[in-house]
């Protein structure tokens, strides 16, 4: 058999074996390949929608849009709050706090809200098709299919081997984030009456911006401290932290600033 295939079958091997036992038994979880093929099939629909769509009139999907956008409030809500009070009642450092792999029930609890917040990457998605099917190509933007496209692996790999530990500040930030988010785009669904009501888009991409801030500082933070938690997660994690952060400040350039300095020229 060739060397090279006999490590890359040991390499994934590994990826199986080496995993949080607790969490291998649940959906999307166990082996690489169900999210593979999931991002497989999104670049797929990346690819085929638009020319799909070329010729044909957008689907009105407003009724769809407003129950998706909403049901998504409400599932980042629950998700920041079992985040939040299953952190609280185990005692959670936020500066440093290791992986419980017990089977104590709170740490269970913890693993099972993670898998949760993976599974609402692989919902959303959802986000792109809906951008395809309206013919709102402009908003398939490289930000867009990249932070989509990527955070079903981070969380996959998350939920394969760090389901709790420091793991939980990232999920509940972002959960937290994500209310707002979906909330501003349930009520733009709601039609053009709401325009006058959705000023504070610009400040939504501000707290976006923050949150990335505030993980990259708390993870660079554990890479220098002497925290039992896996510094190649946390260095992966900083970096990637890094480049959204790079690509949300290019997005808040191009689409305020620049927008700003334009009105005053004129």
């Amino acid at each position: 058999m060739d060397p090279a295939w006999q490590k890359i079958q040991g390499f994934y091997k590994w990826i199986l074996e080496n995993g949080d036992k607790r969490t291998d038994p649940w959906l999307l979880v166990y082996s690489p390949m169900p999210v593979t093929v999931v991002f497989l099939c999104y670049l797929f629909v990346l690819w085929a929608g638009p020319k799909f769509m070329k010729h044909r009139e957008p689907v009105d999907l407003k009724a769809v849009l407003i129950v998706y956008n909403f049901t998504m409030v409400c599932w980042s809500a629950y998700m920041f709050h079992e985040f939040l009070l299953s952190s609280w009642s185990a005692s959670y450092s936020l500066l440093c706090q290791p992986v419980d792999y017990s089977s104590n029930p709170l740490a269970i609890r913890m693993a099972k809200v993670c898998w949760w917040f993976f599974f609402s990457k692989v919902i959303e998605l959802s986000d792109t098709i809906f951008f395809i099917l309206r013919k709102k190509n402009s908003q398939l933007t490289f930000l867009h299919v990249y932070h989509h496209g990527t955070m079903i692996f981070n969380w996959w790999a998350g939920v394969k081997y760090l389901a709790g530990g420091q793991s939980f500040l990232i999920g509940m930030i972002n959960s937290l984030v994500h209310v707002v988010m979906y909330l501003y785009y349930g009520l733009a669904a709601l039609g053009p009456h709401m325009q006058r009501y959705l000023w504070w888009k610009r400040y939504l991409t501000s707290l976006q911006l923050t949150q990335f801030v505030i993980l990259a500082v708390h993870t660079t933070y554990n890479l220098i401290a002497e925290c039992d938690f896996p510094d190649a997660m946390n260095a992966v994690v900083c970096a990637y932290l890094l480049s959204l952060i790079v690509l949300f400040s290019n997005f808040y350039y191009r689409s305020y600033l620049t927008k700003k300095e334009k009105k005053k020229k004129t």
